[in-house]
């Protein structure tokens, strides 16, 4: 299922244009998937218009569970020069073409950022649209916690999770990274930015921001906010309408 229109104008902003997907491989392809986990990076070069790219992991479901993680959901997160090639990698003939036909689901979203601090692996992502004044939006969460605060960040992270999936507002999420307990990125949607804030500024995710920032449990970190447009397909047996 492909959901939305054109995308938002970038008002003379960055052209860049970010891909979320989320895929739960088929138990007959499990074998194909854990070869291109560790392979896709080579295997993606030359994609035309892809200048970012990270092969990711999770737990079952597609949650953070560091001590459960899943053998068959991956997903790839990519920046492209512009639109065009980011409909390209996701479209019936591109590349996410090879995880789609060996799934159970797949999802997949385009993204331009309105708001966007930190890095990612020393890459930062450019603000490419204006700030929306209503319809959805999604955030992005990601960073590399040092190996001395892992039990502190850990202790709180269910807490967090079970806040996040229970929001008001929260239209879905994941949670997935690079590494065990180490490198984690969250994806969520909202409703409005006014659902997304409620979440942002209170419960355990509020104490977890405040503990990391004051610990400095974190040796990288990025976080964004996007315009959502394109999705294609469903997650945990939901679309997204965007």
């Amino acid at each position: 299922m492909v959901n939305g229109g054109s995308p938002p104008s970038s008002g003379g902003l960055s052209r860049e244009v970010a891909v979320l997907a989320l895929v739960d491989i088929a138990p007959a392809s499990r074998l194909w998937g854990w070869t291109r986990f560790a392979t896709a990076r080579f295997a993606l070069r030359g994609t035309p218009g892809l200048r970012f790219l990270k092969v990711l992991g999770a737990g079952r479901d597609g949650s953070f569970s560091p001590l459960s993680p899943s053998p068959s959901v991956q997903g790839l997160f990519c920046v492209f020069d512009d639109d065009a090639s980011a409909a390209a990698f996701v479209g019936e003939g591109g590349a996410l073409q090879q995880w789609r036909r060996r799934s159970r689901e797949c999802f997949s979203v385009r993204l331009r950022a309105f708001s966007s601090r930190g890095s990612w692996a020393g890459a930062q992502l450019a603000v490419a649209a204006a700030a929306p004044s209503h319809g959805p939006v999604a955030s992005l969460t990601r960073a590399a916690i040092r190996p001395s605060r892992m039990l502190r960040f850990w202790r709180m992270q269910p807490a967090a999770e079970r806040d996040l999936a229970g929001s008001d507002g929260c239209l879905m999420s994941a949670g997935v990274g690079e590494a065990p307990l180490v490198r984690q990125m969250t994806f969520s949607v909202w409703r409005d930015v006014a659902a997304m804030d409620a979440y942002a500024r209170g419960g355990a995710h509020l104490a977890a921001i405040r503990a990391a920032g004051q610990g400095g449990f974190f040796s990288e970190s990025m976080f964004v906010r996007f315009v959502p447009y394109e999705a294609r397909g469903t997650w945990l047996g939901r679309t997204l309408a965007c």
